[in-house]
């Protein structure tokens, strides 16, 4: 009987154990999740979504503060343009995130940055520019393109040092996009080092509509690699969305990717920077509680829990401490949207706004319970103690069970199977 641990992913000469852990924002996936990655031999993410609230949290910096009080005469203005990025603390930020992470790298194993392009910060390309340049700078392993085409990401580091020496690689979730990344990317002479197909099963932001069930992971990804080899392209897919146990992860392999990335069992470890009592409700999920819904201020629907707190919720806008989703007018649907119901109910000391969500505030809280699709398997990964908690598994423990386990079993924390 296969097991994930029967394969490797090669990069070059390298070898790794094929399993790479997502990476989750904000600070979902910490720094420690990505180091047991890479002491195990794998590969770890962390995430740049909204790394100076994660500096601030991890490191005593006072980045947010400092903004916020930089804008604070804006607050109550509906136009958010003048609310700008220092790109000098931006870079400061994200090589501090970076740097503290990689100086304790224990290992054979890489990690890897999560960057979404969706995070606009009223400044498009000078911010994301910034965030990819500070993370090479900081030594990180490899870049994982998020969240978006970045059909101009390669220019905007072609002329870095460690352009070539860094593992690059993009989410894709169609065969299409993965074409015009190519194509855009093509004169910088510079092929991703992997390829993350992501399914419709996959937690937060996916890269599909509404109609997102019609598609399957398996499919995408036998397109795309029947189509790399009549390119006669040498570039590992990562499949990713739906890989619940390592008998899941072998069929993918089987089916031509190199390796897969998985995350909804990582929520529920020690390591996972989720708050305590939020993994309790991710255990608790049962399958009619997860929805995609378009409640996302970036056009992208998102799966999340039902009972997310961010669902209704309807605060101010905080862009002067935070406004990360700001386009290049310093516009934001969320923004919008509560305008729209302070001038539908101007007397309402407490709105709701149902359609669009502040997701800066509500991912900076923990109040928005994105999920993958099979959250509700949790509780079967773990054991209910007597106080009707679910026990928090170690992040080796869930590793070495994707490495090891076969016939679709997954391992207890009491050395029972389920």
């Amino acid at each position: 009987m296969k097991r994930l641990d029967d394969f490797r992913l090669k990069f070059g000469a390298r070898e790794y154990v094929p399993i790479m852990i997502g990476g989750m924002g904000v600070d979902i996936s910490t720094a420690d999740l990505s180091l047991v990655a890479a002491r195990l031999g794998g590969i770890g993410h962390i995430s740049d979504a909204m790394v100076p609230t994660v500096s601030d949290r991890r490191y005593d910096t006072k980045y947010v503060r400092d903004k916020q009080k930089l804008y604070k005469f804006n607050v109550a203005n509906m136009d958010k343009s003048a609310v700008q990025f220092d790109l000098a603390v931006l870079a400061e930020a994200t090589e501090t995130h970076v740097r503290r992470t990689m100086e304790r790298k224990q290992g054979d194993g890489l990690i890897f940055i999560n960057c979404m392009e969706k995070l606009t910060m009223n400044g498009p390309k000078d911010t994301l520019r910034v965030r990819l340049r500070s993370a090479l700078d900081a030594g990180i392993d490899g870049i994982t393109l998020a969240a978006g085409l970045h059909l101009g990401s390669f220019a905007l580091i072609e002329d870095h040092p460690r352009f070539r020496d860094a593992k690059l690689g993009i989410i894709v979730s169609s065969l299409r996009a993965l074409q015009l990344f190519l194509r855009k990317s093509a004169r910088t002479n510079r092929l991703p080092d992997y390829v993350v197909v992501e399914g419709p099963l996959a937690g937060g932001h996916l890269g599909f509509g509404m109609d997102w069930a019609q598609y399957d992971l398996a499919t995408i990804v036998a397109e795309i690699r029947d189509w790399l080899r009549e390119q006669e392209l040498d570039i590992p897919l990562i499949a990713a969305g739906g890989v619940f146990t390592g008998s899941d992860a072998v069929a993918h392999i089987d089916n031509g990717a190199a390796a897969v990335q998985v995350a909804t069992r990582f929520t529920v470890t020690r390591e996972c920077g989720l708050p305590d009592d939020v993994k309790q409700h991710y255990f608790t999920a049962e399958e009619e509680e997860i929805e995609v819904n378009q409640i996302s201020p970036t056009g992208y629907p998102m799966r999340m829990l039902k009972s997310s707190p961010s669902i209704g919720s309807g605060i101010r806008p905080n862009c002067e401490a935070y406004g990360y989703l700001l386009d290049a007018n310093g516009g934001c649907a969320y923004i919008d949207a509560y305008n729209r119901e302070v001038a539908l109910h101007p007397d309402e000391k407490k709105l709701k706004v149902m359609d669009k969500t502040c997701l800066c505030t509500h991912m900076r809280n923990f109040d928005c319970w994105t999920c993958g699709q099979y959250t509700y398997r949790l509780k079967d990964t773990s054991v209910r103690e007597p106080d009707g908690n679910y026990r928090l598994l170690d992040a080796e423990h869930v590793f070495r069970d994707y490495q090891f386990s076969t016939d679709g079993r997954i391992a207890l924390p009491t050395g029972e199977s389920a």
